[in-house]
């Protein structure tokens, strides 16, 4: 039987695990299809596809978008995107630059608070990928602020939290139609974190054609209640570990791993769509 693990991220955003290492470590666990799905961006996409066709591994390319709604922040997985579609890439330089502005806002709370971080810290941690607060996390802990990206996320970086900004123009129905027109398929990221099921409804009604199903943090509950829901309204169902490398290193590559067959059904409803 083939698996695939579809929610992984490399050094292109706030993972520490370069396409190479990436797929060598999914080969190693068994895998037969990865998606990498960076934050607001798909600059390892290139690099993954050529790697992979000297291996026995399929990339299928995918993306995370980061939007707002009601306060919260709202995770819109994008599958089978058009990665060269100009102004889907002119769209998401912007998403950057939102990223980056978010950086310095959050280091200014940090310094109110008498964390006096320099945010060029958290952006060599982040080299050229797009930068996010696991990286702010990484540099603070760095900076011996904290002892580890967990107590930071804890203290003063989490949803909620002191040091939090939301930062993001994008609402979930707009991330939603922006990768339906990059020809993706727009899946909604680990659901139980919006702490509100309803509101999946209303990103249904918004054209969102998936559920990430299996997550590490979804209880079996969870998961019960999320495929009952994917069926109902003719959902495709997905999964993934989030892995994030040694950024997090307790979640490792395949360790929530979906049968291959919800990527052939991925793959088909692209067909249809053409």
């Amino acid at each position: 039987m083939k698996f695939a693990d579809l929610h992984l991220h490399t050094v292109f955003s706030d993972g520490t695990y370069t396409p190479e290492g990436l797929i060598k470590r999914s080969l190693k666990a068994g895998l037969s299809a990865i998606s990498v799905v960076d934050h607001d961006t798909v600059g390892g996409i290139l690099s993954l596809i050529d790697i992979a066709k000297e291996e026995e591994i399929e990339i299928l390319p995918g993306i995370e978008l980061s939007a707002a709604y009601r306060a919260q922040e709202v995770h819109i997985l994008g599958y089978l995107v058009d990665y060269t579609n100009p102004a889907f890439l002119k769209k998401l330089e912007s998403l950057r630059q939102l990223r980056i502005e978010r950086i310095h806002k959050m280091t200014a709370k940090l310094k109110g608070m008498g964390i006096d971080l320099d945010p060029k810290s958290v952006f060599d941690i982040a080299t050229s990928g797009t930068v996010g607060r696991l990286h702010l996390a990484r540099a603070l802990a760095k900076e011996g602020f904290v002892n580890s990206t967990f107590e930071a996320f804890q203290k003063y970086i989490g949803d909620k939290s002191p040091a939090y900004v939301l930062g993001f123009k994008f609402t979930p129905q707009e991330a939603i139609k922006f990768i339906r027109d990059a020809g993706g398929i727009p899946v909604l990221a680990h659901p139980y974190s919006l702490h509100n099921d309803e509101l999946i409804f209303e990103f249904i009604d918004s054209g969102l054609m998936g559920l990430e199903v299996y997550y590490p943090e979804h209880s079996q509950g969870m998961i019960n209640l999320y495929l009952g829901i994917a069926k109902k309204h003719n959902l495709l169902v997905t999964g993934g570990s989030d892995c994030h490398g040694s950024a997090k290193p307790e979640v490792r590559i395949g360790s929530m791993k979906v049968p291959y067959e919800l990527v052939e059904k991925l793959k088909a409803v692209k067909e249809s769509l053409k």
